[in-house]
């Protein structure tokens, strides 16, 4: 049903069972029974109500050979609801790193100056990216395409109905030319499309050192998160018409974008003009606005690996980048990334939990969370 109202069949249901649960049972005579089954919003609400005379013995001596009884039974269940997803995964340059610390030691091992991001330089076909693929290396945006396809699978097979849910994919953009919120697919219950789409995630391309296009500024936080904001808008009550809405977020938490509110600013030069540059941990109160409109966020924080043969990760990303015994849930990096999820619905992810399960885990704790709040 789409609509509120009473469930005729499942009144009927109701009757048959009273009837064939009192089925041998004697010293009553039933008067009356009636049996309701409605549907409000999410919740089935079914209702007994009877009245039967029963025999009586001690009562003889006052000349009442019977007493009437009435009795209501009455349970409810949740029914599952509607939810759209939408999945906001960076592709920006810094998710080209080597999936785990063996994947990066690979291509420190095979680069002259030690880079260990697989970088898609467009403007060079002799770059890193092609080197690691040659190499056979899994970058973190490999297993974040494949990780999004499983997940389509997962949704598919937890479907109670058809259309329950909906996926949009966004990314920040194909390259540093066209930079920004880039829908990869349009929200559609069709998981199956949303799996073949989920195969174009890719790596921002970009043109050579200090990028043409945006200087090497490619995680623009504060652009991205509030555009989907306004996709997205208000979350809903979980019916057809008004589903719930949860926002995937999946990075690994550093921006990389012009911002004179940056804690330590760099400046780079591009075509005449100075431009500043920031490098630093996410502005967890750009989630805060989708957090007032009812969006849950759940955040896959994809652990910024530490990359200490590389002189500019040591110089701008060490310093927010570390806890007491390196990269861990207390670098300010891990600290900004939770304070924009909900809460409960946080991963970091390392070499041993793989980004696969954690989405995984995020879509089922997500399911859960909707079932309870309902």
């Amino acid at each position: 049903m789409t609509t509120d109202g009473p469930i005729s069949v499942g009144a009927t249901d109701a009757s048959n069972i009273f009837s064939g649960n009192m089925s041998g049972v004697t010293g009553y005579t039933l008067n009356s029974m009636t049996a309701t089954v409605t549907k409000t919003g999410s919740v089935v609400t079914s209702t007994v109500q009877f009245s039967a005379d029963i025999s009586t013995m001690f009562l003889g001596v006052m000349n009442k050979s019977a007493m009437t009884v009435t009795g209501t039974s009455t349970s409810t269940a949740s029914m599952p609801l509607f939810i759209d997803f939408y999945l906001l995964l960076d592709n920006s340059p810094s998710m080209g790193v080597g999936a785990t610390p063996a994947d990066v030691a690979t291509m420190v091992n095979n680069t002259s100056d030690k880079c260990a991001f697989a970088c898609h330089d467009l403007s060079n076909s002799n770059n890193y990216y092609k080197l690691a693929k040659s190499l056979g290396v899994t970058t973190r945006i490999d297993v974040l395409r494949s990780a999004t396809q499983q997940l389509m699978d997962t949704a598919a097979t937890t479907e109670t109905y058809s259309n329950q849910f909906r996926m949009a994919i966004y990314d920040f953009g194909a390259s540093s030319k066209t930079i920004g919120l880039r829908a990869l697919f349009a929200l559609s219950s069709s998981l199956s499309s949303a799996k073949t789409a989920a195969a174009d995630i890719d790596l921002m391309g970009v043109y050579g050192n200090n990028d043409a296009y945006t200087g090497d500024k490619d995680t623009q936080f504060s652009t991205v998160l509030p555009a989907i904001t306004k996709i997205i808008g208000n979350s809903g009550s979980g019916k057809s018409s008004a589903p719930l809405k949860y926002l995937f977020f999946v990075s690994d938490g550093v921006a990389d974008e012009s911002n004179d509110a940056c804690s330590k600013t760099m400046y780079n030069s591009h075509w005449g003009d100075i431009s500043p540059r920031c490098q630093s941990p996410i502005n967890s109160s750009l989630c805060d606005t989708l957090k007032k409109n009812g969006v849950k966020i759940a955040v896959l924080y994809t652990t910024y690996l530490e990359l200490k043969t590389n002189q500019w990760y040591m110089d701008w990303l060490y310093p927010f980048n570390q806890g007491p015994f390196g990269p861990s849930p207390s670098s300010e990096v891990a600290q900004k990334m939770q304070a924009c999820a909900s809460p409960g619905f946080y991963f970091e992810i390392s070499p041993t939990l793989g980004i696969s399960e954690a989405m995984d885990a995020l879509f089922k704790k997500a399911l859960a969370d909707a079932h309870i709040a309902s």
